[in-house]
């Protein structure tokens, strides 16, 4: 497969009082041209955490320790400033959790679209505005809302702005972390279709982030899930979200309702998240697992491949 995006055995800790906690723990995967690629997993997980490591966007007390990230073959970690400021926009950008966090509150939506036209490109500022209402076109949304503030639009319309700055420099990998976790249904479905055609349009990869497994599984490829920081199922989105191997993965699933079929009872995940700083030995999902063996107990389970090509990383599968 060819790869736009490879991530291997990459470590991302964070350094406290209290000790290392591990965040992101030898996850390696790879994104090809055009492809969406969904990340699933609790809040915690590490899902941010490694979307953050891609375009070196953590600040203290997070180190990314070991692995590499190559983008079109060219090692990420190992770039300058000026290279990275380069790739960031450029080649890779991102849309951040909650839109309206994501906007400067004091800064009209066409000064904001227009900044980053002109901090990357050399244009004048006819052609950088010219190109900011091209953009907000795109995305559904009239060149009057150039002079608007971001209070002023609703949330659907913040994150059509988001997802317009994102488009800006034509990137080649779109990082969404959540980008519709505080919509409603309809406006999220909206945001989605919208999201797909303007990938058919344009031809970017998509790293797509969420705990929503069920809507993962309507736009994403490829899934892969995360637990504890690491990568605990991968493979085909029809495969891992209508077959699912890992006890957890199966426990994602289970929790969310169907819309057509029989009606059937939910269950949840027993217990909390591990405390990321007392690890236990051997699986860190054997507390929740219900169907923990004692293997489980103590050895940690390795990502193996299955027979569909998925990788699963569970003492129960062989």
């Amino acid at each position: 497969m060819n790869k736009l995006l490879e991530i291997n055995n990459l470590c991302v800790d964070y350094v406290s009082p209290n000790g290392v906690a591990r965040a992101v723990n030898h996850v390696s995967l790879s994104i090809a041209p055009g492809e969406t690629l969904g990340l699933a997993g609790e809040s915690g997980c590490g899902k941010s955490t490694l979307a953050f490591a891609i375009s070196r966007l953590h600040k203290v007390p997070a180190l990314i320790s070991e692995g590499e990230i190559l983008y079109k073959g060219s090692d990420v970690l190992k770039m300058n400033d000026r290279l990275l400021r380069d790739f960031r926009w450029n080649e890779v950008s991102v849309v951040f959790q909650s839109a309206m966090n994501s906007l400067n509150p004091v800064i009209t939506i066409g000064e904001q679209l227009t900044d980053v036209i002109l901090a990357h490109k050399k244009v004048s500022y006819k052609q950088a505005y010219e190109r900011a209402v091209e953009l907000l076109n795109i995305v559904g949304i009239h060149a009057d809302r150039m002079k608007s503030f971001p209070h002023q639009l609703s949330g659907g319309m913040r994150q059509r702005v988001v997802i317009a700055i994102a488009l800006v420099l034509k990137p080649k990998l779109i990082i969404m972390d959540e980008p519709t976790t505080a919509l409603d249904v309809v406006v999220e479905r909206e945001i989605l279709n919208e999201l797909y055609e303007l990938k058919q349009k344009f031809g970017f990869s998509i790293l797509f982030i969420s705990h929503d497994l069920s809507l993962m599984g309507e736009i994403a490829d490829r899934i892969g899930v995360m637990y504890a920081g690491n990568l605990i199922e991968l493979g085909q989105a029809s495969e891992v979200f209508g077959n699912p191997q890992h006890p957890y993965t199966k426990g994602l699933i289970s929790s969310f309702p169907t819309i057509h079929g029989p009606k059937e009872r939910l269950y949840g995940i027993p217990g909390n998240p591990v405390n990321l700083l007392n690890l236990p030995n051997g699986c860190n999902f054997q507390e929740r697992c219900t169907v923990c063996v004692e293997e489980c107990q103590q050895q940690a389970p390795q990502l193996i491949s299955v027979e569909n090509g998925n990788l699963v990383s569970c003492h129960l599968i062989r």
